[in-house]
């Protein structure tokens, strides 16, 4: 599994450690990464993901997971990111298919 968020696409960088007497030697600056669960309203399930904690904060600001993917574009979301989005439309689209026939 690699180090990277799904959603932000954040991942490993790498830079120097360097001591007092200006000897440098190579670090990895790892993301914050969190397994969590975040509810999709329109799914009806938990949908786990693997985020960095900023994308957590981003999500839950925009009003949740179904609101944050629907209102991102493509462009800007990872390949993990945008299978859930798809789950996310088709649902949603049946659900406005049943709320017109009714």
């Amino acid at each position: 599994m690699s180090r990277r968020c799904q959603i932000t696409g954040k991942g490993v960088l790498t830079g120097n450690n360097v001591s007092h007497a200006n000897n440098k030697t190579r670090r990895r600056f790892l993301p914050n990464l969190q397994e969590t669960s975040m509810l999709s309203d329109i799914l009806g399930a938990d949908v786990k993901m693997r985020l960095c904690t900023r994308a957590i904060r981003t999500v839950e600001h925009n009003g949740g997971i179904d609101a944050f993917l629907l209102g991102t574009r493509n462009s800007k979301l990872p390949e993990e990111a945008l299978v859930v989005k798809r789950r996310i439309q088709k649902a949603h689209a049946k659900k406005q298919g049943a709320g017109a026939a009714a």
